[in-house]
């Protein structure tokens, strides 16, 4: 069994960067910009509508305020600030998937951010109060053993452990910054295959070539990619003909 999701609604007022309509025929939850890296309150309204129609659980996809660097530079925000922004956007959301007769079912960060709570105990700390103060009981999604998921999970929130097919892993189970070559994977037969791995065997190859441990409930398929529809309908395919039940971990 496992939840395939995606990065949904990151666009800005005329400018569109993913096809949330087909993608949301596909995924089983969708990770939806709530404004600070991409989003706005149109975009927002009509891919938690969509999604509600189709049965796609909603999450809240937080993240640095930051729409000119697509929330992927680092910055440095005070724990208390960032609290109170993270928990800003799961409200703003909140809004329009109640609109639509749903809710936010999750949360999950967003670029730089979701980098920095990998390793960062007090940025990680900060979401989670983020989210503690806009629902006690959301469930949180992200790397596993990641400071984020151990933080939720002390609170009480649950931690839930997230793959990517296409990106490359580093040794330690983390991903291979963006910046470095090769950190994103194109090839849509690598992509498959290592999407069958991480559902069915809970592991995948490390950038240097060894099968490294990653248990995983949900994996992400990246929206913002060429072909990523097509991608991902032959990932969802491929997962179901192989025995494996997609269905969304919230």
């Amino acid at each position: 069994m496992i939840d395939l999701n995606a990065d949904l609604g990151e666009g800005f007022g005329r400018w569109e960067l993913t096809d949330d309509e087909r993608l949301l025929s596909v995924v089983t939850s969708a990770n939806v910009a709530c404004g600070f890296h991409a989003g706005d309150a149109v975009t927002m309204r009509r891919v938690c509508g969509l999604a509600a129609e189709r049965g796609v659980t909603i999450g809240a996809q937080v993240a640095y305020r930051d729409l000119a660097g697509f929330g992927r530079r680092a910055m440095d925000v005070p724990p208390a600030e960032l609290a109170a922004e993270v928990a800003y956007q799961i409200g703003a959301l909140e809004v329009f998937a109640r609109a639509a007769g749903a809710r936010v079912a999750y949360v999950k960060p967003h670029g730089a951010l979701y980098n920095r709570v990998v390793h960062d105990e007090e940025q990680a700390t900060a979401v989670i109060d983020g989210v503690l103060l806009a629902d006690p009981a959301l469930p949180v999604l992200g790397l596993p053993g990641s400071r984020l998921l151990e933080v939720a999970g002390k609170a009480g929130l649950p931690a839930v452990t997230e793959a990517f097919a296409d990106r490359a892993y580093t040794e330690e189970g983390t991903l291979v910054p963006r910046g470095q070559a090769g950190a994103v994977i194109t090839d849509p037969d690598v992509v498959v295959e290592r999407s069958l791995g991480l559902a069915r065997l809970g592991e995948v190859a490390s950038r240097a070539g060894r099968r490294i441990e990653v248990r995983t409930r949900s994996l992400c398929l990246h929206g913002d990619t060429p072909g990523a529809v097509e991608l991902a309908r032959r990932v969802r395919q491929q997962l179901e003909e192989s025995g494996v039940r997609v269905e969304a971990f919230a």
